[in-house]
């Protein structure tokens, strides 16, 4: 269970900078864990390896565009990046600049002003949105926090492709990548085909990013994140389980709510970090993207595929010249 033993090589060109348009057309890899198989396909495919009556579970939250840039009353620049939703007016933030303190305000606009609260550790501190409605002022005036590994500012693209087709519930400063995929005509052609399908939410914090640094991976704990699943949804699973049907997770963040509290409804906080060896009770299938190296996301993978199998496709989809993280390509392991 040694971090390394979750790591392998990625030529830097095989980073997606920029999406797949249309989205269905990303390429799809797909796993059979009965007899270790890979096939290469397309997105747009998919429903040629779900069956009638299979239940598609997503991720309904939406991405807020959480960077910030303020001046303090002295005049200086200060960049606030909000991180983890507590609730509309109160998240942990990174927060640049000279001598950033609790009590500091930093004015964003005439109508938006950010309190900062507590200091947490490091650029880390609690802060507070000060204005009416603070959502919408965060959507008015804030940029797409992009992952940093695009090594590129927020373009117009992102505000539409950065973004699920279903993205609902505010909260998240990073997208469910593995819904990235699906566009409203792949959606139709899968209710079409007989796939059912639900939601929850999860929304998604900066800590997603944050690299396994323990060299035993069990040692590591990923950051709480707000959770809802609500009844509608369970009621869907526990029927599509008695068709004898499969549940499929589209993304990781789907696999870490449906699991935290199997086959109950459920609002609060998840820490719940999967890493192998894992009973998964829920989820019979899993729609992910590529991870990065020694991530959590890709312990979750492998937890779910196997360390040795996963790591194979990987190894494969580097070959192949897949296109690898938020923007990359897909993998449906069955």
């Amino acid at each position: 269970m040694r971090v390394e033993d979750f790591d392998y090589h990625l030529p830097e060109e095989l980073i997606a900078k920029y999406p797949a348009v249309p989205r269905h057309s990303a390429r799809l890899m797909v796993l059979s864990r009965k007899d270790r198989s890979i096939r290469h396909d397309v997105f747009w495919n998919l429903p040629d390896y779900l069956e009638e009556g299979d239940l598609l579970v997503f991720n309904d939250t939406k991405v807020l565009p959480a960077r910030l840039h303020g001046r303090k009353p002295t005049g200086g620049k200060v960049e606030v990046l909000l991180t983890d939703y507590i609730r509309p007016d109160l998240w942990k933030a990174l927060v640049g600049g000279k001598k950033i303190r609790p009590g500091l305000i930093v004015e964003v606009s005439r109508d938006l002003s950010i309190e900062v609260l507590d200091h947490i550790e490091g650029g880390m501190f609690l802060v507070r949105i000060l204005g009416d409605d603070p959502l919408k002022l965060i959507d008015r005036y804030g940029k797409i926090p992009i992952p940093p590994y695009l090594s590129r500012d927020e373009e117009e693209i992102d505000r539409v492709y950065y973004q699920t087709v279903f993205a609902k519930e505010e909260g998240s400063v990073a997208a469910p990548t593995a819904s990235l995929h699906f566009s409203e005509e792949l959606i139709d052609k899968l209710k079409n085909s007989g796939i059912r399908m639900t939601f929850i939410t999860l929304h998604i914090s900066y800590g997603t990013f944050k690299p396994v640094k323990a060299e035993d991976v069990r040692e590591h704990r990923v950051d709480p994140e707000y959770v809802k699943v609500p009844k509608e949804a369970v009621e869907e699973i526990k029927r599509t389980k008695e068709m004898g049907r499969r549940v499929v997770a589209v993304g990781t963040t789907v696999v870490r709510a449906l699991e935290t509290r199997p086959f109950e409804p459920y609002e609060g906080w998840t820490d719940l970090y999967i890493y192998p060896p894992f009973k998964f009770r829920v989820v019979d299938a899993l729609i992910t993207n590529f991870h990065l190296p020694r991530s959590s996301l890709l312990v979750l993978v492998c937890a779910f595929g196997g360390r040795d199998f996963i790591l194979e496709a990987y190894e494969e989809a580097v070959r192949r010249r897949y296109r690898f993280y938020s923007y990359g390509d897909g993998m449906l392991i069955l």
